[in-house]
């Protein structure tokens, strides 16, 4: 039995290969502003009647400074600094050429006036809005319960 492979049916396997190696693979957990980008926004399952959640995620590829100065969300009635710029409103700065985290060690995002339980495996909507990147709509994941 003789196979036949048609010129354009090579052709088509040859870019979707190229394609796959030499291109970035986005993932579903990133999310993309003008100068940088967003992975992995994400706080721990809570118990019910938890009036607050840790917010955590990285900021890289960062080419232009920015800042984030608000965050949104339906399961929470807002949202505050914690850590180590603990303070009443959202105020993150992110210079440029670095990583930053928001990280239950370090500085984080508090979401306050839980509406709900938050629980492991569901996803929430989430706004991130940036001094100079405007908004980005992202999704809340929820990890695991925090075990003392």
């Amino acid at each position: 039995m003789k196979q036949t492979f048609r010129r354009r049916d090579l052709l088509r396997a040859g870019l979707a290969l190229g394609a796959a190696t030499a291109l970035p693979q986005a993932r579903a957990c990133e999310y993309f502003a003008a100068h940088l980008r967003i992975t992995h926004p994400w706080t721990r399952a809570t118990a019910s009647g938890a009036r607050s959640a840790v917010l955590c995620m990285k900021f890289d590829e960062v080419t232009g400074a920015d800042r984030l100065i608000a965050v949104e969300t339906p399961v929470a009635a807002g949202a505050e600094m914690g850590g180590l710029l603990r303070g009443p409103k959202v105020d993150f700065p992110i210079p440029a050429g670095q990583e930053s985290l928001l990280s239950e060690a370090g500085t984080f995002v508090r979401l306050v006036g839980l509406a709900v339980p938050l629980e492991v495996a569901r996803s929430y909507p989430l706004t991130l809005v940036f001094e100079r990147s405007g908004v980005i709509e992202a999704s809340l994941n929820v990890d695991y319960t925090r075990f003392l």
